[in-house]
């Protein structure tokens, strides 16, 4: 097997782009991963259309969507124009694969959303494959879905898994391991990180992501929360255990590092983004890969169907949203009566944290 190529999540601000001149100059990034859609309602700096061409023209760059929401439950005009301009980006520019959230992200105001967890049932898996298909068929190139951080419960963190896998196999797609989102997991659930990792179908992780978080105070005198906010260096557990990964996923091609753009301000920040960067490059190098031989991907045939919908998830979601965003109280949320949410088995400190997370996202 070929070793992945390294790569970085491109971030349009002047800081991280300051601080990204010389990998670029030293031709050490070999990928850009680009989220298309931040950038569907803006006009992009002549720089930056110059460098995603740069890549794209050279088969080196990848997308990665954030605003779908492949689990809403109702369809929407917005999903639609959205895959309408994803098309449209895929004409002007030439993307290897494309990949989204899992989660869903139902608020009024959806480009500050954050994607939450769905509750793990058939109904939901019919939606989001429904939803997914309907991606796949806008283009014609691979697409994926990255695991998430957040989770209510240890059984959601147990069962995301395989419902990745059953989500992903109509359409031969695969997956972008996140391997900060399974160490805020491992953490916030006391949880080892390599049993996580095993329970995904690890053939089909095409793409890894690392980063680094923050640790949010305990509101019950508990254990720190991890967050992935992207604003700090990786972890150290996740650089040792990297290789063993490396091993596992006999179809990974990329490894992208993720940094928010506002967070390398000063030469310390910029440092220990360098030293990170080539810690994860000597990894590359020195790791040892199953002798396996890549699988071709199969293009599945188009569908012409009316979409899937769930008006009592969709009630449900909405108003799970509101609940947390109001700021209820942990009991008013866990005595909530849901058909599909069961926010009665919910872990109270991440009841919080979604409450905090949706908050920041939705300040008014």
């Amino acid at each position: 097997m070929k070793k992945p190529l390294l790569g970085l999540s491109m971030m349009p601000e002047a800081d991280f782009v300051s601080a990204i001149v010389p990998l670029l100059q030293s031709n050490s990034v070999e990928v850009l991963e680009w989220s298309f859609d931040t950038f569907y309602d803006a006009e992009e700096p002549e720089w930056l259309s110059g460098l995603l061409n740069f890549y794209a023209g050279n088969e080196r760059l990848i997308g990665h969507g954030v605003y779908y929401s492949l689990f809403d439950a109702r369809w929407n005009d917005r999903q639609e124009n959205w895959l309408q301009k994803l098309k449209e980006e895929c004409k002007r520019r030439k993307y290897n694969h494309i990949t989204e959230h899992f989660g869903f992200m139902n608020t009024e105001n959806f480009h500050q959303g954050v994607p939450l967890p769905v509750p793990l049932l058939p109904k939901t898996l019919q939606i989001g494959k429904d939803r997914l298909r309907r991606l796949q068929d806008a283009v014609e190139i691979p697409v994926g879905v990255e695991n998430l951080a957040f989770s209510f419960s240890i059984d959601d963190v147990r069962e995301q898994g395989h419902f990745l896998d059953m989500l992903v196999e109509d359409i031969d797609g695969f997956l972008i391991l996140d391997l900060h989102n399974i160490y805020c997991q491992a953490c916030n659930f006391q949880i080892d990180m390599q049993e996580i990792i095993n329970l995904y179908p690890l053939g089909k992780v095409r793409e890894i992501h690392l980063s680094g978080g923050s640790w949010q105070e305990s509101a019950y005198g508990r254990r720190p929360i991890r967050r992935d906010t992207h604003d700090e260096s990786i972890p150290d557990e996740i650089l040792k255990i990297l290789p063993k990964v490396l091993s596992q996923c006999y179809n990974l091609e990329y490894i992208i590092i993720e940094r928010l753009g506002n967070t390398l301000n000063n030469d310390t920040e910029k440092q220990i983004f360098f030293s990170d960067f080539n810690h994860v490059k000597e990894i590359i190098e020195v790791s040892v890969y199953p002798d396996i031989i890549r699988q071709d991907w199969k293009r599945t045939e188009k569908i012409y169907s009316e979409p899937v919908e769930d008006l009592l998830l969709h009630e449900e979601q909405t108003r799970l949203t509101k609940l947390l965003f109001d700021g209820n109280n942990v009991e008013s949320v866990k005595n909530g009566k849901f058909l599909y949410f069961k926010p009665e088995n919910w872990d109270e400190e991440m009841i919080m944290t979604a409450q905090q997370i949706i908050r920041k996202w939705n300040p008014y």
